[in-house]
């Protein structure tokens, strides 16, 4: 048996696409303004793609940089500057800050119905009492994945989250229990953590541990949505190479699982097209528009 995978970059693509056509029927353009504090090289390519994306799909473009140097109160001046600006639908913060900056003050500092990355307090009581609000991308992603590959209807699905971050643990967790799925959130206390895996239908492993499910983690058929991202050495490449991996064992567990995303190519460019379907959600919900079909 070889799990099917579950690519990604195409299913990314068609939630752009679908905003794309949404954008072009609202009434006016949606604008994402994204904070970039620091010099972090990987913050700035994921900022320049997020930029990038934003202005294909139609929305404008609003980019804030912020030296290395600046002070806590820089950062929340200039959020409440945007929370102030009416032409700003949403507001992305990069993480990480420079240290000696506190990224959970900052980010309670954005106006809920601007947290496009859906990481506030309130967003996330909206979430955890199952009321209407901005959701967190990379959660967001997992779900429509896992509609890709098994259909809309999730129903009755055991799903077995592994890992129980504020960023995608969780919330995770949470939009599973919304499609009427029974959750169970396993962790590094839990014991017997492959007879828990080896329950369920959707295994979501999120925990950053460098292929840490094997295949006799997997029940036979499930869908594993891997949410890992782990650079280690690769000196089948040559001296000093590196590669990315999950954290589940993709050659080993795709000869268990029917489903499964890659590493890289999987969940990871879920989390950015979520971003822009979140912006224009934010938008039709901050000027009353309609929110287009589809999307």
């Amino acid at each position: 048996m070889s799990a099917q995978k579950i690519d990604g970059k195409a299913v990314a693509a068609d939630v752009r696409a679908s905003v794309t056509q949404a954008v072009s029927q609202l009434p006016g353009q949606p604008s994402l303004a994204v904070v970039l504090v620091g010099e972090d090289p990987a913050s700035q390519v994921y900022v320049r793609n997020k930029i990038r994306q934003t202005e294909e799909v139609g929305m404008v473009s609003v980019h804030h940089r912020l030296p290395d140097t600046a002070s806590q109160s820089d950062v929340e001046n200039l959020i409440a500057e945007l929370n102030a600006d009416d032409t700003v639908d949403g507001i992305l913060l990069q993480l990480p800050l420079p240290k000696g900056l506190d990224a959970d003050a900052a980010i309670e500092k954005i106006a809920p119905d601007k947290d496009v990355d859906g990481l506030t307090e309130v967003s996330a009581g909206r979430l955890v009492l199952g009321k209407p609000g901005l959701r967190p991308c990379t959660p967001t992603g997992c779900v429509i994945l896992a509609k890709r590959a098994l259909g809309e209807d999730l129903s009755g699905k055991h799903v077995v989250v592994i890992g129980r971050s504020i960023l995608v643990g969780k919330p995770a967790a949470l939009l599973f229990l919304a499609e009427n799925c029974t959750v169970t959130i396993a962790h590094s206390r839990t014991r017997d953590l492959p007879a828990m895996c080896r329950e369920a239908d959707i295994l979501v492993p999120a925990v950053g541990r460098p292929e840490m499910v094997k295949a006799d983690w997997v029940k036979p058929g499930a869908t594993i949505i891997d949410v890992g991202i782990n650079r280690v050495d690769a000196p089948e490449k040559g001296e000093g190479k590196t590669k990315l991996v999950g954290d589940a064992d993709y050659a080993g567990s795709a000869e268990v699982a029917g489903y499964i995303t890659p590493v890289p190519g999987g969940v990871g460019p879920m989390t950015i097209a979520c971003l822009l379907r979140n912006t224009v959600l934010a938008a039709c919900a901050r000027r009353g528009w309609d929110v287009p079909a589809g999307l």
